[in-house]
């Protein structure tokens, strides 16, 4: 039998983010990369980059960042990327941008694309720690006002996206076709493995958080169509790298 959680969202947690100490503050922004290879990416067009552990993952700060905000990865899955967004939150971090990869569902999109979630259904376990799941088809949102922002920032630069529903799962090699086929019927148009979560938490904490994805494959139909070697889909990574770390400054710079 599982713990009713929705029951006891308003009760603190005997263990803090962060532990008992006092977290230093790294600044209101802060930029998550779930991917390996696009935090390689953004660490070598750094200047002097210095990064530090951050649990599994490395952490850029400010002062190396020059910029006023910090960057964070890589993740994978709910779980983890919870433990690393609630660690930002207590660090000081209140505007977060979450750079990352999906597959797409649907033939409506291909390889390559970008993607802006604006709903993302939970199919995952975490979510239900920060929010009452009580809908018939459970999801979770970014803050709109941010997300907005975000798509001009990308308009601005003349990078193209699409907005989209994102279907997020714990298990990534149990995408059947009929589980599939589900979701797409109830909306979703890509699928990843953190969006629902890392909104969840975010409403929970009151910080505002966006996304965007870059579509990497297609599990659309019963075989799978992987993109990860297409020059299309390195070049999206590259601009959403540089054009998320363009907006983070930018935020800063608005403070």
């Amino acid at each position: 039998m599982n713990y009713p959680t929705w029951s006891d969202l308003n009760n603190d947690a005997i263990v803090p983010p962060l532990g008992a100490r006092r977290a230093p503050d790294i600044g209101s922004v802060a930029v998550m990369v779930s991917c390996e290879p696009d935090i390689n990416f953004i660490k070598s067009t750094a200047v002097s980059p210095e990064v530090s552990p951050f649990f599994m993952s490395t952490l850029m700060t400010p002062d190396v960042c020059d910029k006023g905000f910090c960057v964070a990865g890589p993740f994978i899955g709910a779980p983890y990327a919870v433990m690393l967004l609630e660690s930002l939150i207590a660090k000081g971090a209140d505007k977060i941008i979450v750079i990352g990869w999906c597959g797409v569902v649907t033939d409506q999109f291909e390889v390559g694309d970008i993607l802006l979630p604006y709903k993302a259904i939970v199919d995952e376990g975490t979510s239900c720690n920060y929010k009452v799941l009580d809908r018939k088809i459970p999801s979770s949102t970014p803050d709109l006002n941010l997300t907005d922002h975000l798509a001009d920032h990308l308009t601005e630069r003349e990078i193209g996206f699409q907005k989209a529903t994102i279907w997020t799962t714990d298990a990534i090699y149990r995408e059947t076709e009929n589980k599939v086929a589900y979701f797409r019927k109830l909306g979703a148009q890509a699928v990843e493995m953190e969006c629902s979560a890392l909104f969840s938490v975010a409403a929970y904490r009151k910080v505002n958080i966006a996304g965007v994805l870059v579509v990497s494959d297609s599990v659309a139909s019963k075989d799978w169509d992987h993109g990860f070697r297409k020059k299309r889909f390195k070049l999206a990574r590259q601009n959403v790298c540089e054009s998320v770390m363009a907006f983070a400054e930018k935020l800063c710079e608005n403070e």
